[in-house]
């Protein structure tokens, strides 16, 4: 079966949709929704946090989930077909390493949305719906905000990553190293900028 040319683009539409909602909603909890919720008053919280989170919650990981998805799918179906995998002197092609190493980070983050923020965060809404503050509390919201924190640094490197194939096909380890490097500061600086932003 030969690639297909408008499969393969629906495929990077529908990739790059989900992704930039993911990401996107990753960065509103992580540069809004936190310095936000440092302010907010506490009588509010049970009415304002439970619609608003569940909503952007909801948006986060189905987002998450269709990226990783279909990401894959696109990756299996392009370089399979157009035999990208390999380069001509043998070894991964630089362009197969930077997009594994970027699907690699993007699971690491879908398999820390699915499995330890939304779980923890689905049981801090529902004790702040029902007006409770129980003692485990406290070490769920600190979980939920480590993995979201994490997931928010790997989306630097993540992202280069990404666009790296067609954009910077040579991998080094210098390269891999500065990525990682720039990555993190750049999440760093506007995690810290966030507290202070539009204030």
């Amino acid at each position: 079966m030969e690639y297909n040319l408008y499969a393969g683009f629906l495929l990077r539409w529908i990739h790059i949709l989900a992704g930039i909602t993911w990401i996107g909603m990753l960065y509103f909890f992580n540069f809004v929704n936190v310095p936000f919720q440092g302010v907010l008053e506490k009588e509010l919280k049970s009415r304002v946090n439970p619609p608003l989170l569940l909503r952007g919650l909801w948006w986060f990981r189905w987002a998450a989930m269709v990226t990783m998805v279909i990401g894959w799918t696109l990756l299996l179906y392009k370089y399979s077909h157009l035999h990208m995998w390999y380069a001509a002197e043998g070894g991964l092609s630089a362009q197969t390493t930077w997009i594994l190493l970027g699907g690699i980070l993007g699971t690491i983050m879908w398999f820390n949305v699915w499995f330890i923020i939304w779980p923890a965060q689905k049981k801090i809404i529902g004790f702040v719906a029902a007006g409770q503050a129980p003692p485990e509390m406290p070490a769920l919201a600190k979980r939920a905000l480590l993995f979201s924190r994490t997931n928010a640094y790997l989306s630097g490197p993540m992202l280069f990553c990404m666009i790296a194939p067609t954009h910077y096909p040579i991998v080094t380890v210098p390269a891999v190293v500065g990525v990682f490097v720039v990555g993190l500061a750049t999440i760093w600086c506007l995690i810290k900028v966030s507290a202070k932003a539009g204030t």
